[in-house]
């Protein structure tokens, strides 16, 4: 049977227990391949437990779910919350070798909306890695917008719709495009022929390597009812079963969700732009409004270390209010 937060061990499940589904800023570590989180701490919060962070090792950063553009009463401003996460980046003492942002740059595919975003991002003064969320690709379903600014991916390698791999520090990272196609309430899809690429591209990665999967809509199933998996994403899961480490970073659900299945740890990223709400605890997902001073305690960013032969799984909660 599949692990939930709710079967891990107990040390992991009493700290889980502070951050289901609570909208926190979470550094993720990678030790010898298995994440554990540390604080991103705003403001005179502290972290109620001390975590080391690294020192060496590769770290990265996961933006997700822009949405630059919305404006609506659930956040009037969300370029300010993105340009807030990224200071936030920018603060890490350990600064990251690179960010991830996993979908939804935009709220509607439009020009100035991705062209606002550019310019929020670029303060970070890093790399970029991107896939697309289902809002980057309302121009024409199949995202010429999206694929025009960011489908090359590393060294103009990308392919079909935007999928690519590359490696960095040691760890193996393949970007999948679930979101084409996709109708309102369905599933994620990622079709045959970016099912074959994987494939392949898995064959010349060592079985020991960390592996670090990155897409919009997660490759589980969180809940079907409201479209939150990926019809076919048990079939790319089924190729990583053979590495002893892997971590699938997600966004779309504007909430941290973790599951552990085998060699497999799943994240899901809380939004920068406005939460959402529980699986199966409103009538259909959208954008949920909160009190303006809690808004910010429901929005973050999302940092993975690697650090080989480290220490134990350990979770903090912090917020970046």
């Amino acid at each position: 049977m599949p692990k939930q937060t709710s079967e891990i061990d107990h040390g992991r499940r009493r700290a889980l227990k502070c951050m289901a589904w609570a909208g926190t800023g979470l550094a993720w570590t990678m030790a010898g391949g298995v994440p554990f989180t540390t604080g991103l701490v705003g403001g005179a919060q502290a972290a109620p437990v001390p975590v080391p962070v690294p020192a060496t090792g590769l770290t990265f950063a996961q933006i997700s779910d822009s949405h630059v553009g919305f404006d609506k009463p659930a956040n009037p401003d969300a370029l300010a919350t993105l340009r807030e996460a990224v200071a936030g980046i920018r603060g890490l003492p350990n600064q990251p070798a690179f960010v991830i942002h996993t979908g939804d740059i935009s709220h509607l595919s439009r020009d100035e909306q991705f062209d606002a975003a550019d310019q929020a991002l670029k303060e970070l003064g890093l790399p970029i890695f991107f896939v697309p969320g289902e809002h980057d690709v309302l121009d024409d379903g199949m995202g010429a917008a999206y694929l025009a600014r960011y489908g090359k991916g590393p060294n103009g390698k990308a392919l079909g719709a935007g999928w690519y791999s590359f490696d960095h520090g040691g760890v193996h990272f393949i970007a999948l495009v679930n979101v084409l196609n996709l109708k309102a309430g369905g599933l994620g899809n990622l079709g045959e022929d970016q099912l074959a690429w994987l494939a392949d591209d898995l064959r010349a990665v060592a079985d020991s390597a960390p592996v670090v999967v990155f897409a919009h809509i997660p490759l589980w199933t969180v809940y079907p009812d409201w479209g939150w998996g990926t019809d076919d994403g048990a079939r790319a899961l089924g190729l990583l079963k053979r590495f002893g480490s892997v971590t699938v970073l997600n966004g779309h659900i504007h909430q941290i969700l973790q599951k552990v299945e085998g060699n497999v740890a799943f994240h899901t990223a809380r939004s920068t732009a406005f939460p959402q709400p529980a699986p199966g605890s409103a009538p259909s997902p959208g954008p949920m409004k909160l009190p303006a001073d809690k808004l910010r305690g429901a929005l973050g960013v999302t940092t993975v270390s690697y650090r080989p032969k480290s220490g134990p799984l350990a979770v903090v909660d912090a917020t970046l209010a």
